[in-house]
Parts: C-alpha cells; structure tokens; sequence
C-alpha cells in the first residue's frame, strides 16, 4: 500500500476511502435515485428522451448539484438513455418511445464533491415476456455481484457470479464495457469486469468505492460503437439491459449508496 499525494491510502491504483467518506457518496448516490425514481411516472409512449433529459437536467439543477455528464469529453446531456438494442451512452433527443420499448436511463450527479451514479430498466408500454426476462436476469446478475462483496473476496469473484448466472439463462454478459471506480472523481480504478474467474484481481478492501453495472444481451455479446462515437448497439440487434448501483466496501460487506428510496430500482417491483 502506497500513499498519493493528497494522503489518501491506495492499492494497485485503487483508492482506500475513509469513514466519513461514506456519508457524501450516500447524499450523491440518493439525489442520482431519488431523481429516477421520479422518472418512473414520466416514462410512456409519446415521450421523447430529450424530455425525459430535460426533467433530469432541472431536478439536478434545482437539488443546487451538479450533472457529471454536462460537458464530459463533450457530451450535453444529462444522463444517457438507451433504448431496446442500444446498450449504453444513448444520446437522447427527439426520439418518441413506443409501446413495448425497453430503455436503461443512467444519471450521474456530483453534490458536495462526491459522485452518484445508477442506471436502471424503465417500460413504455406493455412489456414483451422476452423483454421481462432479459430485465430480470440482469437485475438479479446486479445482486448477484453485490452479494459477494466483501473484504478478502477479488473481483474476478464479482465477475464470476454474474457471468455464470448470465449465461445460465442463456444470456451473454457485454465485455467491451464495465463497471468504475468513484469517489470525487466520476471515472478511477479499478475497472469492474462483469465476467471472470474466481479469486483473481485485486482484493477487495474495506474503503473501496465502485460501480456494478452489468449489460446483459438476449444475443450474443459483440457491441459496436455507432458514429456519433457514443451510442453502443448489440451488433446482433438483439435486446440489451442494464442496472447499476454504486457501492462501497464495508469491514463486512458493503453499502449500496444508491439504493431507491420509493423502492422502484426494478420497473415491475
């Protein structure tokens, strides 16, 4: 273990966060939830991305944060929103949503210096059974990586529970995208992988702050990144989903910092 410049403790590059560390990252992680919670009522045939991002925009405006996506590398939005075979850093704009649309939205803030960030699975309409399965499969690969969180596990383990549950359901986990370390910066070490094998990479250590993320394709894995140098699509054109939590690492376990607070992580929850 090396010390960087500013005092903070980190390991193979990654950084080793305090106690009282903890308390911003739940006061991003909720603003980030709270704010797609409210989406949840906004989602609907006829409404167009752009409108959906110019809500998210105003409510972080109006919570005095800031949008980490504003401005990032160039991108003006904020969030990305990403629609049946996309499967993430959709642009949004003046696309309407049409029954049976699946959608991730994901929204990143910063308040008080700290990031938050999550995605989630959102319905236009009625929902396709092979729709509901690839959301639910995704969302329980989520849990099943956050259940192995903890000190002395590595994440090669994370990867493995949610790759081996994945392609239990005849699913493919993407590999050209992961998960990230966070803090005060949006994007850090380490990469979080969402496949793998057991006991590989670094060790989990209590002070660890990341993302979960996986984006799971009814078809095969292969994504390709379309023109605007942003959007990713399944290069299939199969269906493709993804949830995310941010997280740190506990003397035990872990916390969930951006856990729902209308209980609405799930669209049919």
């Amino acid at each position: 273990m090396r010390q960087d410049a500013d005092g903070r403790l980190t390991r193979d590059g990654i950084r080793i966060h305090q106690q009282s560390d903890f308390a911003g990252m739940h006061a991003a992680g909720e603003l980030a939830a709270r704010i797609l919670d409210e989406l949840a009522e906004r989602v609907d045939v006829g409404v167009t991305t752009g409108e959906l991002d110019d809500y998210i925009r105003n409510r972080v405006e109006e919570a005095g944060a800031t949008s980490a996506t504003i401005g990032y590398k160039g991108y003006q939005h904020a969030s990305c929103i990403s629609i049946n075979h996309v499967v993430c850093h959709g642009i949004p704009g003046e696309k309407k949503l049409k029954d049976g649309d699946i959608l991730n939205i994901d929204v990143t803030v910063i308040v008080d210096g700290w990031y938050g960030d999550s995605s989630r699975m959102y319905v236009a309409g009625k929902l396709s059974r092979k729709a509901e399965r690839l959301i639910q499969v995704t969302h329980d690969s989520l849990m099943k990586g956050i259940d192995v969180v903890k000190p002395g596990n590595t994440f090669g383990d994370i990867g493995h529970a949610i790759q081996t549950f994945v392609e239990g359901h005849r699913m493919s986990v993407v590999r050209d995208f992961c998960g990230h370390g966070l803090g005060r910066v949006f994007h850090a070490p380490p990469n979080v992988l969402h496949y793998g094998r057991p006991g590989t990479g670094p060790v989990l250590e209590e002070g660890m702050f990341f993302t979960i993320e996986p984006m799971v394709n009814l078809g095969r894995a292969e994504t390709k990144v379309l023109s605007d140098d942003w959007t990713a699509v399944t290069r299939d054109k199969s269906l493709s989903a993804q949830f995310e939590h941010s997280i740190g690492v506990t003397a035990d376990g872990c916390e969930v910092f951006t856990l729902s607070p209308a209980g609405r992580f799930h669209p049919t929850y």
